[in-house]
C-alpha cells in the first residue's frame, strides 16, 4: 500500500510550532495543487494537528524525508525541527487516521469536531482534484468510522470543557431549558463558548450582560440572545432562572446579602447560579441561601474529570470498531487487486464459450440459437461464482495469502500465457 501520513500534532509539538504550521483553507488549496500532479494527497489542520496523507499507485514520489520541508516550506515556516514530524506508512497509516476521526487521539478525548475537520480537508483536496479514487475511499472509511465510534459508544457524552459543563449541569437540574431565562454575565472567551452551548440546547431566553456595552452586542448578536446593560443587572436577576458568571472582576459581583435582598423579590422560583470566573465572583456565601443553588470551578472540574474518565473507558471499544473497519478496508484494497485478475478470468472463459458456440451454432435450429447463448453463458456464470467470492472475500487472510491465491489461480487458467500469447499474435 503506497501511501505515507506525514504531520504533528498535540503528542510531538508544543502549542508554539503547531500554529506556526497551521494551515487556512486557502493554504492547504494551494498546497495540494503544487502535490496533485505527482500523487494523490488529502491536507487537514486543525488547532491540534496538522496531517497530510499522500498516496501514489506506483510508490514514486513517497520519499518520506521531502514531505516535512515541503509543508514548512508551502507555510513559509522557519526553524521547525524535524523531530516534530510524525510519519506512517501502509496500514499504519490507515489505523491513524481512522483513530484521529473516532476521536480517541484527540487532545479531548472524544473531541466532537475533528470528525467535521477530516471531513473538511477531504472536500478541499476533491474541490482541488487532489483526491482521486484511493484517498476518498480511505477517507470515505475513516469517516464512516468516525461516525460509527460516535453512535454506538459513549466516546463523545458528557461535558469535558468547564463551559459545557456549566450547560450540562443547568440542564440535569431544569431538564428542559427550552422553558428556561438564563443570563450570561461577561463576554470573554468562556462566556462566549457557555452562551453558544446555552443557544444549542435552546434556551427559552438568553440575556447578556457586560460592562462594555459593544461587546455584549456582539456575543448577543453571536448566539441570538438580548444584550442588557449593566446597570440593569440586579432587576434583571427578579425574573431569570440561571446566572452564569464570567467576568473580571475586583471582589463578588454578588455578595450573600445582595442576593438575599434579590431573592425576597423573586416570584419563589429556584435560582441557580454558575460561576465560572476567577477569580470568584459570587460569594460562597451564596449556598446558604434558600432556593439558591451555587456552583463554581471546583464542582464543574469534578465533573469534567468524571467525564473524562468515562469516554477513556470507551476506548477500548472504538478500538474494536477501528479494527473493524480496518478489516473491511483491508478487504476492499486487496480486492483492487483480485479485480484485474476477475476480469483477465472472466474473459477468458467468455472467449472460449463464444468461441465454442460460433463453432458449433450451425447444428441448432436457427429457433434455439437464443437459448443455445442464453444456456451457456448461464453455465459460466455458475462455474465462475464460487471462485471469484472466494478471490473477493479474503478478510481473514493474511495479505501474502491473498497475493498467494491469485498468484495461483492466474497459473492454473494461464491468464498470463493467453494474455502474452495475444500481444504476441
Amino acid at each position: 500500500m503506497n501511501l505515507l501520513s506525514i504531520g504533528i500534532s498535540h503528542h510531538t509539538a508544543p502549542l508554539e510550532v503547531r500554529e506556526r504550521l497551521w494551515f487556512s483553507d486557502d493554504e492547504i488549496r494551494r498546497a495540494l495543487v503544487n502535490l496533485r500532479e505527482e500523487s494523490e494527497a488529502v491536507l487537514f489542520s486543525t488547532c491540534n494537528r496538522t496531517e497530510l496523507y499522500v498516496f501514489s499507485p506506483d510508490g514514486t514520489g513517497l520519499e518520506a524525508d521531502r514531505f516535512p520541508s515541503l509543508l514548512v516550506t508551502e507555510k513559509g515556516a522557519r526553524d521547525i525541527p524535524e523531530n516534530v514530524f510524525m510519519t506512517r506508512s501502509g496500514t499504519e497509516a490507515v489505523s491513524h487516521l481512522f483513530a484521529v476521526a473516532s476521536g480517541i487521539d484527540s487532545l479531548v478525548i472524544g473531541d466532537v469536531q475533528i470528525l467535521a475537520q477530516v471531513k473538511e480537508g477531504l472536500t478541499l483536496a476533491q474541490e482541488t482534484d487532489a483526491a482521486g479514487f484511493f484517498l476518498t475511499r480511505l477517507f470515505q472509511a475513516a469517516l464512516h468510522a468516525g461516525r460509527r465510534a460516535r453512535s454506538e459508544t459513549r466516546i463523545g457524552e458528557g461535558a469535558v470543557s468547564v463551559s459545557y459543563a456549566a450547560v450540562e449541569l443547568a440542564e440535569k437540574i431544569f431538564e428542559r431549558l427550552s422553558e428556561k431565562r438564563a443570563l450570561v454575565l461577561g463576554a470573554g472567551e468562556m462566556a462566549q463558548l457557555t452562551a453558544k452551548h446555552l443557544r444549542a440546547k435552546d434556551v427559552g431566553q438568553l440575556l447578556i450582560v457586560n460592562r462594555t456595552r459593544e461587546r455584549s452586542d456582539s456575543l448577543a448578536a453571536m448566539v441570538k440572545g438580548t444584550a442588557i446593560p449593566f446597570e440593569d443587572l440586579i432587576p434583571r436577576l427578579n425574573d431569570v432562572d440561571i446566572l452564569i458568571s464570567s467576568i473580571a472582576f475586583d471582589g463578588y459581583v454578588f455578595t450573600a446579602d445582595q442576593l438575599r435582598e434579590i431573592n425576597k423579590k423573586r416570584e419563589g422560583g429556584a435560582l441557580f447560579i454558575i460561576d465560572i470566573g476567577v477569580p470568584r465572583n459570587i460569594d460562597p456565601a451564596v449556598r446558604n441561601l434558600e432556593n439558591v443553588f451555587l456552583y463554581d470551578l471546583d464542582s464543574l472540574n469534578g465533573l469534567v474529570r468524571e467525564n473524562e474518565q468515562k469516554r477513556k473507558n470507551e476506548i477500548p471499544k472504538v478500538e474494536r470498531i477501528i479494527a473493524e473497519e480496518l478489516r473491511e478496508f483491508g478487504s476492499w484494497f486487496e480486492a483492487l487487486h483480485a479485480t484485474p485478475t476477475i476480469a483477465a478470468l472472466m474473459e477468458l472463459v467468455e472467449n472460449i464459450r463464444k468461441s465454442e458456440v460460433d463453432r458449433n451454432i450451425n447444428r441448432f435450429d436457427p429457433r434455439d440459437r437464443e437459448l443455445v447463448e442464453l444456456v451457456t453463458r448461464r453455465i459460466v456464470k455458475k462455474i465462475l461464482h464460487t471462485p471469484i467470492i472466494n478471490l473477493k472475500n479474503g478478510r481473514d487472510e493474511s495479505h501474502s495469502e491473498r497475493l498467494s491465491k491469485i498468484s495461483a489461480l492466474r497459473k492454473l487458467f494461464g491468464i498470463d500465457r493467453e494474455k502474452d500469447a495475444r500481444h504476441d499474435t
